[in-house]
């Protein structure tokens, strides 16, 4: 019975020794064996690390008592690159270097404009008689004041002060006058009245004058340069305008870029008529940044050239312009009427209002 017994203990240890040494060898097979998959811990405690890196980290472990103690393993963040994204930058070593967060813009271009964009009616009426009262009223109120006005002399059959450049310190023409670094440029039509133009000239500013008329294409006259050359006036919608080609005429951008010149302090505009189509061209053609003071003769007797409809809408359109010329940071300083032209409105005398209007604006947001 003891003999039983003896056999039946050291069966249970054979056993148990047999069971002890499979789990010692799962736990040590476990242990050595490189897991691609990262516990639900691991991702949520910190970046996730390539096979390489978990090599080099276990190695580091092994090594920790070594004298490289304290050596940090590098880590590889995975990025999720979008489809049809530029490639992903990398430095000398091979490392992914992170992507700018935002692709540098494109500039935009500018859109072109064939048409101004035309300001409500007056009233719901429609009427002239509306429309014209909000018209004369603009063009005969200052928006800002100037104390100090260049005006032309004594010119026959005109008013002394009816052409005027302002020089107050804070619009810039008066330090470019002294500096000599001033421009004018004057557009007219067999014009013989160049009384404010030789005034600016003797001051120190660099004049030019255009006329389509001229016999030569270019010539100096007294301290004046004079062109055969005038400001685009055409409808500016290209479909029109390609079948009227003119040698003598060109955009004001185009002149700018021909003379090499990239500002203009005094723009003035004597085109019998062709005013308001000069005056769309330049706000379409968004050169006006370039232009310190704008002064125009209106002519208010009838619609002007190429410009077409009813009376009500021509006013209306007349305003329009004006409206824009104001978002363009323009403001009115100086109005005179002819006293010497009829007293016509679109072809009636109902109105008060003088045929023509000489009107000078300044650029407010202009930069010398």
């Amino acid at each position: 019975m003891d003999m039983g017994r003896e056999r039946l203990t050291k069966g249970l240890l054979l056993r148990f020794g047999l069971l002890s040494a499979a789990v010692l060898l799962c736990i040590h097979v476990y242990l050595k064996t490189p897991w691609r998959g990262t516990p639900a811990v691991q991702m949520l405690a910190g970046p996730i690390r390539s096979s390489q890196d978990r090599r080099q980290h276990s190695g580091d472990q092994r090594d920790s008592a070594g004298p490289n103690r304290g050596v940090k393993s590098r880590v590889s963040y995975i990025r999720t690159l979008k489809r049809n994204s530029p490639a992903t930058r990398r430095d000398g070593d091979g490392e992914e270097l992170p992507t700018p967060c935002c692709l540098p813009r494109r500039p935009r271009r500018k859109i072109p404009r064939w048409h101004i964009n035309l300001e409500p009616w007056a009233t719901e009426s429609r009427s002239l008689e509306d429309e014209a009262k909000r018209f004369l009223d603009y063009i005969t109120t200052p928006q800002v004041p100037c104390a100090s006005l260049a005006v032309e002399g004594a010119a026959p059959h005109r008013r002394r002060d009816a052409w005027a450049a302002c020089l107050d310190p804070e619009y810039g023409l008066s330090r470019r006058m002294q500096s000599k670094h001033c421009r004018v440029y004057s557009f007219g039509l067999g014009m013989d009245d160049r009384v404010l133009e030789r005034s600016l000239a003797s001051a120190g500013c660099e004049v030019h004058c255009f006329d389509p008329g001229l016999k030569q294409l270019h010539t100096q006259q007294a301290e004046m340069w004079l062109h055969r050359l005038s400001v685009d006036w055409r409808d500016p919608n290209p479909g029109l305008g390609s079948q009227r080609q003119h040698s003598n005429t060109k955009k004001l951008a185009t002149i700018l870029n021909d003379f090499g010149h990239r500002q203009v302090d005094v723009l003035k505009a004597d085109m019998e008529s062709a005013e308001w189509k000069i005056l769309e061209n330049l706000l379409l053609e968004g050169v006006l940044d370039s232009v310190g003071q704008l002064l125009l003769e209106l002519h208010l007797h009838w619609a002007g050239f190429e410009v077409a409809g009813d009376d009500a809408s021509v006013v209306r359109y007349w305003f329009s312009l004006l409206k824009e010329l104001e978002r363009a940071d323009f403001r009115l300083f100086h109005t005179r009427s002819d006293p010497i032209r009829p007293h016509i409105f679109l072809h009636r005398s109902t109105f008060n209002a003088s045929s023509a209007y000489t009107l000078s604006w300044v650029n407010t947001g202009w930069k010398v």
